[in-house]
């Protein structure tokens, strides 16, 4: 009997697997690959599409090459918890916050940050983050280098309910 994970099959996660792998991977490479229909993949692609599991592409870029030399994270405290969805509401209109989080630990919020330079950077954090009213203080952590960035990996042949 095959793996199921959260209603996904063993074709499913082989599926993933390929698409992680090279999200440009044609289906009939796909199918090719898993051994079933080009039509059996349009199908399980669109049931991992209707449960939310693939949200659909990205496109990825290098910032640097585009003049964004500047990557960093930022921690964001809240006067109250209460702030929360109206600090969030303005955050989310800063266009250079490329991702924010709500963590536990320290901060309520986390982002991350590409922006031109230093400048811009400061120009940010003074003139809009902290400037929202809820938002106490933050703390800033500059990139140097990114030596990791991938999907998380499926290991479907070792997978722990087997």
């Amino acid at each position: 009997m095959g793996l199921k994970v959260n209603g996904l099959d063993d074709l499913d996660l082989q599926i993933l697997d390929i698409l992680i792998n090279d999200s440009r991977t044609p289906f009939l490479e796909i199918s090719r690959q898993c051994h079933v229909s080009g039509g059996t993949i349009h199908v399980r692609m669109k049931k991992m599409e209707d449960m939310n599991i693939i949200k659909g592409t990205k496109l990825l870029i290098d910032p640097v090459k585009l003049g964004y030399d500047v990557c960093c994270f930022i921690g964001v405290y809240l006067d109250k918890a209460k702030d929360f969805k109206t600090v969030v509401e303005q955050l989310s209109l800063i266009k250079e916050i490329v991702e924010l989080h709500y963590t536990t630990g320290e901060y309520a919020l986390f982002l991350k940050i590409i922006c031109k330079n230093i400048n811009d950077l400061q120009n940010l954090l003074m003139n809009r983050i902290q400037a929202i009213d809820g938002v106490q203080r933050t703390d800033t952590f500059v990139s140097l280098f990114q030596p990791i960035d991938r999907n998380i990996e499926l290991n479907i042949r070792n997978h722990p309910d087997e």
